[in-house]
This record gives structure tokens, C-alpha cells and sequence, in this order.
């Protein structure tokens, strides 16, 4: 157990001074160059930035990325990061919403952002190599301090601001650290992107054992010949991503134990682990765990685990999501708030230190989500599930329009937003298409187009999904587009988009 994840990782630098922190592509940072780096930048935070005020970072899969957070923590500050995948709208959505006074550049904006201070990484450079760092740790964030902000869909085409505090974050690492059985010095995969909140899962845990993060960029994972290459020469002992992410390097037949043989724990979260993944899992690696999780980031990446065995996989078609974390309590209830019977299916409530205080500057989402129970707080998942008597749980879906695909969060209706705002199209719906096992398989959105000279319907959609590209994330963008002289209404003259998914899901 920890009592301060800053001092945790410091403690790690002052006894392990030469151990790795991060590993990119070959190039190695040790936890002294860490802690003197993450100082410098602090006692320059300290002097340049507002106090207290979150504070942008954009940037990829790299170590300066880490050196700032934990400068910007140290020097009393949250940071929200923002990849430099994002498209460019969405870096003006994040301010428009968060109003921060800096964005630090670890990487070069890609586009001007007006009335915000901007530090760029030579300067970044500049201070963590000459700076003073910071005196002490009086200021760093601490308690129910906001650590990090991470933005996810909204329904409005406005992103949320997720706000985590560092006993949230704590409450989460202690838990990683002893129910998972990681050890001291692991050598952990660091693929998501750091505006994912599932990055968080590997990074502090890590970095508080000790532990050796191996960078995977999103230009190896884009490529599967060079991350087939690439995966074996890390000498992992962990994994941490989307069952998504393994169910590719599953097409790689040398992606086995006698390939992997230090890789001990697989620990999956961010959409379902569907059996058949499981399964091949278990016999390609019958000497690691595959534990599965599960968690909104609201509530600070997971809050239920479970290992899979091979009795579980057996058992269950489609498995189980775990029992709630010791320190948690997580209630099943219906549409009036009872709690209901076990085995009896309902929406997920989700209660104890590891929720978030709420979303960034959006009172009014934070009433409609959170709620207090004595000194806890509480979260309203929007997630169906059930559980059996001794507090199993299996999810069942979404109570709303809010889909996972390959990890990523998706409000419909954001996309719809976005869909509608293109030129070409008039009104546009999007729906899921599910596989055998449940998960989402693609996107398709139905659109009534607006009069246009394309030639055909094919060149129409590469033109809308040029335009919307722009617009949201490229995991938003619906990959099939059928085009309608009418969507289907409902008796209140909404669209009616279950009629839609049930369309291509017949």
C-alpha cells in the first residue's frame, strides 16, 4: 500500500536511481532522470503557471510526456492530455470547455490557439535541464486535488472533462498493485494513448513498483509487420490493453508463451473480453493470468476484476466482468433506483473512493451522473449488467446510445452532430453493428444526403468522411454510410434509431 503516488515514485528514484523508467524503442530513461527532469519542470511550473489552474498537454507515446505530468503534479497542477492523433478540433473542443491559462507543446500544436499561453518544448528542454528544481513538495497535488482530466465523448459534440483527484487515483493503484500479484521492477506494455484513460492502468502502477514502461507508438501498432517485430523484443512481463489490441497480435502465430516467456499478466479493460479471445489466450500462454476488468473512466479506469480460468471460460459463454474492488460498492438497480434481485438485470451503480468528483465546468452532467452517498460518492454508469449472489458481475450493454468500439467510448449522438454538420448531408443517424459475440463490429450511420454532383454514393462518402475527419476522432467515423430519401421516426417525431439497429442487426 502507498499513501502518495508523487512520493511513491520519488521513493523509487532515491533507492533505484539507475533502474529504467521508460523505454523507447530502444532509447532508456532511468527514475533519477525522471525525478531530476520531473523537479527541474516543477520549479518551472511553479514560476510560469497560474496556481492550481489545469494545464494542456499535447503530445504522443514519449518520456518528456510523463516528465511533465508528473512536473505539472508536483508543482500543484492537473494536467489533461490530449494526443497528437486528435484531430484538430478537438483541441479547441478541450479549451472551449476547460479554459486553461498554458498548453504545454511537447509535441508542435497543429494548429494556433488564441488568448492561451503556449510553452513550447525547447523551452521544456531548456528548464528540465538547467532550472532549479522545486524546493518542495508543499504545493504538489495531493488529496481530493485533481491529478489529471481526461476528456471523453459528449452527447452535445462537446467532450467531457473526467476530473480525477489523486486519492482517486490512489485508491485505483493500490488496488492494481496487490490484487493483480504485480511485481516489484515489472516490465509493463505502454500502448494506449495518454488521453485514454486505460494508459493510466499501466503507467502509475508501473512506475510505483518501480517498473520498466515499454513505449508502443502508434506508428508500430498502425503497422503489423513491424509490431509483430516489435513485440517480442520487449521482454514483457504485463499487458495492459483493450481485448481489441490482443486480438491482433493473436493473428501472429508466434504470439505464444515460448515467444513471450517472462509475460505473466494480461490485464484487459475499456470494452468487452469476449470467450473466444479468452480462450485462445489461455492456451497460447497457459503460465500467465488474463484477468479482466472493467470501469467507466469516471470512476478511475476499473473498479471490478476477475482472472479468467480455464473453468470460467468453460462456465460462462459470455464472461463475467469481476466483483467490485474491496474498497467499492457496486448496485444493481432499475429505471426507479431499487435495487433488484440478483441475476435480475438492471443499471450498474457504482459508489465508493476511486469516483470522480465530476465533469470539468458542466454542473449540470455532474448532477445528472454523480450522486453522494454519506461521505462517498456515487456514479450512475448507464451500463446494464447482473449479478449473482456473491457479487459476480456480468455486463449486458448500454442503457443509452453509447457504444465501445475497439476500446474508444462513442456517443451516437455525438457522432450525429458531427455527421450533421458536414455539407453534403442533410440528417444523418448512427447505429452499431454487432457481432456473434456482442461487441461492436463497425459503425454505420444512415443519411438522407443533400443534392450533390457525385457520381456515385462511393464518392459521396469519401467525401463526407474526408470533411468529418476533421471533425472527430478517427475511431468516430462511421465505416459504412447508406444513404436514404428519410430516416425512420418514432411516435414523438424523434429518429428511430432502435428501428435502425435493428436494421443491421437482423
Amino acid at each position: 500500500m502507498i499513501d502518495n503516488v508523487i512520493t511513491a515514485i520519488d521513493r523509487v528514484a532515491a533507492e533505484h536511481s539507475t533502474r529504467v523508467a521508460y523505454d523507447y524503442e530502444g532509447t532508456q530513461y532511468t527514475y533519477a532522470q525522471l525525478k531530476e527532469g520531473s523537479d527541474r519542470l516543477a520549479g518551472f511550473f511553479a514560476e510560469t503557471l497560474p496556481e492550481h489552474e489545469p494545464i494542456i498537454v499535447y503530445g504522443g507515446q514519449t518520456f518528456d510526456m510523463v516528465e511533465v505530468f508528473l512536473g505539472l503534479s508536483k508543482s500543484g497542477h492537473a494536467y489533461i492530455p490530449i494526443d497528437t492523433h486528435s484531430p484538430n478540433e478537438r483541441i479547441t473542443q478541450v479549451q472551449d470547455v476547460a479554459h486553461t491559462p498554458a498548453i504545454i507543446e511537447v509535441a508542435p500544436l497543429p494548429i494556433a490557439v488564441p488568448d492561451v499561453q503556449i510553452i513550447r518544448a525547447p523551452e521544456l528542454h531548456e528548464a528540465e535541464k538547467t532550472h532549479a528544481p522545486i524546493s518542495s513538495l508543499q504545493h504538489a497535488v495531493v488529496g481530493d486535488d485533481n491529478y489529471y482530466i481526461i476528456f471523453t465523448s459528449g452527447t452535445t459534440g462537446k467532450p467531457k472533462g473526467v476530473q480525477i483527484s489523486h486519492d482517486n487515483l490512489l485508491s485505483y493503484v493500490n488496488w492494481n498493485i496487490s490484487d493483480f500479484g504485480l511485481k516489484e521492477g515489472v516490465v509493463a506494455m505502454s500502448q494506449p494513448p495518454y488521453s485514454f484513460d486505460l494508459s493510466v492502468m499501466d503507467l502509475y502502477p508501473t512506475l510505483v513498483l518501480g517498473g520498466t514502461l515499454k513505449a508502443l507508438p502508434k506508428e508500430v501498432t498502425d503497422n503489423f509487420k513491424t509490431l509483430f517485430a516489435t513485440l517480442p523484443k520487449l521482454g514483457l512481463n504485463e499487458w495492459v490493453s483493450t481485448p481489441s489490441f490482443a486480438e491482433i497480435a493473436l493473428l501472429d502465430p508466434n504470439f505464444n508463451q515460448d515467444n513471450y516467456p517472462d509475460l505473466t499478466h494480461f490485464l484487459f479493460c475499456g470494452e468487452e473480453l469476449v470467450n473466444k479471445t479468452a480462450q485462445e489466450l489461455i492456451t497460447r500462454f497457459p503460465k500467465a493470468t488474463v484477468y479482466n476488468t472493467y470501469g467507466p473512466t469516471e470512476t478511475t479506469v476499473a473498479v471490478t476484476g476477475i482472472a479468467i480460468t480455464q473453468d470460467i471460460v468453460d462456465q460462462y459463454p459470455r464472461l463475467p466482468i469481476g466483483f467490485a474492488k474491496p474498497d467499492t460498492e457496486i448496485f444493481v438497480v432499475d429505471e426507479q433506483g431499487n435495487q433488484v434481485s440478483a441475476g435480475t438485470e438492471g443499471e450498474l451503480m457504482i459508489v465508493g473512493p476511486s469516483v470522480s468528483k465530476g465533469y470539468l465546468n458542466n454542473p449540470e452532467k455532474t448532477a445528472k451522473a454523480f450522486f453522494n452517498v454519506g461521505s462517498q460518492r456515487g456514479y450512475r454508469s448507464g451500463d446494464l449488467a447482473t449479478m449473482t449472489e456473491d457479487g459476480m458481475i456480468f455486463y449486458r450493454g448500454r442503457t443509452d446510445f453509447q457504444v465501445k468500439l475497439h476500446g474508444y467510448r462513442i456517443e451516437l449522438e455525438d457522432v450525429d452532430h458531427n455527421l450533421n454538420q458536414v455539407s453534403y448531408i442533410k440528417q444523418a443517424s448512427t447505429v452499431p453493428r454487432y457481432n456473434k459475440d456482442h461487441k461492436v463490429a463497425q459503425l454505420i450511420a444512415f443519411a438522407v444526403a443533400k443534392p450533390n454532383d457525385f457520381e456515385s454514393n462511393m464518392k459521396l462518402t469519401q467525401a463526407v468522411k474526408a470533411e468529418l475527419g476533421k471533425m472527430v476522432m478517427e475511431y468516430m467515423i462511421p465505416q459504412r454510410i447508406i444513404y436514404r430519401d428519410k430516416l425512420p421516426l418514432t411516435a414523438n417525431g424523434k429518429v428511430d434509431r432502435k428501428a435502425l439497429i435493428a436494421e443491421v442487426n437482423h
